[in-house]
């Protein structure tokens, strides 16, 4: 797997690029918990969504390896 990609030129880490997309992921997914009242049940939020987003960083990087592998 290649460690950076090409974007007119400029070098970005594909780690950027998969942070990204795991940011664009969370965003639908904190919107569905806040409207559920999921978060009345959580201590910490901006900790939680820190997890979460951890979390969904950690399944789009190992979704992209198996896919490319």
């Amino acid at each position: 797997m290649r460690g950076e990609f090409d974007l007119y030129g400029v070098f970005v880490p594909t780690l950027a690029l998969w942070m990204v997309a795991a940011f664009l992921l969370s965003v639908p997914v904190r919107r569905l918990l806040a409207a559920t009242g999921f978060y009345r049940l959580v201590w910490h939020r901006p900790l939680f969504d820190l997890a979460l987003y951890v979390l969904l960083l950690g399944g789009v990087i190992a979704l992209v390896h198996r896919i490319l592998s």
